[in-house]
């Protein structure tokens, strides 16, 4: 932290685990060293016998309410107000914040396909996350969200959980996808997906439901690979493909209400690497690129040979989107 300017902190919030007060005074300290970079995804958590092994032992629609309330208390300790709150499942009473976080309003994420989690975004948070599902179901999903925020005289932002695996050409992209998975044998997928269905997960059920557990058709949507969710929770697809293509998927799910790509891969250097050697350059981004003015030594000896052209900086023409490393 103290050795970066512009990298953002995306940190979970469990609100079946920590109280709101505790979370906000840990937010705030947290905002205030990072001097307002950070970010918050709450998680209201989606695998029983993971809650019950942390020591939360509540149904679907129970965690959902929990979340409400407790995002109810949070955000107000946030906003430097005194809180006085008593419900179900907590009891404040004259809660507050000695410091206040460095941002006037420290951004919440948050991911829910459920008709709770719906009601709950609508109302609470300011940027709903989806996983990586073909673009169709994606737009659905946000125009589903954007009307129940309107019903509440909100708006809402939207981003989305993909991994990528970009080479040169698609040829060496599909054979990475398929070298990725090639040492799984059927019994690892099957246990993985035993685990996986016992979730009350919606958003893992679509993710679940996009494969099946079976390796007979992976690519979902035209460069959407859901390889990757044969063994693992949560985000389970990866666009896959050459730099322009995965370019223009990704500019394919801005166009249905997409404005923040959370991305990551496999080795994940490797494929930071590879994506902002090979895509990065191809995006409209909604903040410019560091640059920095270097000298040229201009001889007559070193780097004069070759070395006093620069090449331009071509300008971004089309809408703007946030790509953020997970």
């Amino acid at each position: 932290m103290p050795v970066t300017r512009n990298l953002r902190f995306l940190v979970a919030v469990r609100p079946g685990l920590l109280s709101p007060s505790l979370a906000a005074r840990m937010t705030a300290t947290l905002d205030r060293a990072s001097h307002g970079r950070l970010l918050i995804n709450v998680v209201t958590g989606g695998d029983p016998v993971e809650n019950a092994g942390d020591g939360v032992h509540l149904d679907h629609a129970e965690r959902y309410e929990v979340t409400e309330e407790f995002l109810h208390i949070y955000k107000a300790l946030l906003a430097g107000e005194t809180v006085n709150h008593d419900s179900r499942h907590f009891r404040i009473d004259n809660g507050t914040l000695l410091y206040r976080p460095a941002q006037e309003q420290v951004p919440l994420y948050f991911g829910g396909s459920s008709d709770a989690g719906t009601a709950v975004a609508a109302r609470l948070v300011d940027k709903y996350l989806t996983s990586g599902e073909p673009p169709a179901d994606v737009a659905a999903k946000i125009a589903k969200v954007r009307e129940a925020a309107a019903r509440e005289g909100r708006t809402l932002s939207f981003g989305i959980r993909l991994h990528v695996i970009v080479r040169e050409t698609e040829k060496e992209a599909w054979a990475a996808a398929d070298s990725l998975i090639s040492r799984l044998d059927d019994a690892t997928i099957a246990k993985a997906q035993e685990v996986f269905s016992r979730m009350d997960s919606v958003g893992q059920a679509r993710m679940r439901a996009l494969h099946g557990g079976s390796r007979d058709k992976l690519e979902i949507s035209p460069n959407l690979w859901a390889g990757v969710g044969l063994v693992r929770g949560g985000a389970g697809t990866a666009l896959v493909g050459d730099p322009a293509t995965v370019a223009e998927r990704i500019d394919e799910y801005r166009r249905a209400g997409v404005d923040t790509f959370i991305l990551s891969g496999y080795p994940h250097l490797e494929e930071a690497y590879s994506f902002g050697e090979r895509v990065l350059p191809l995006l409209p981004l909604d903040h410019p690129l560091p640059h920095t003015e270097a000298t040229s030594n201009m001889g007559p000896f070193g780097e004069t040979v070759a070395n006093i052209h620069r090449p331009g900086q071509a300008p971004a023409t089309r809408p703007k989107i946030v790509v953020t490393g997970g």
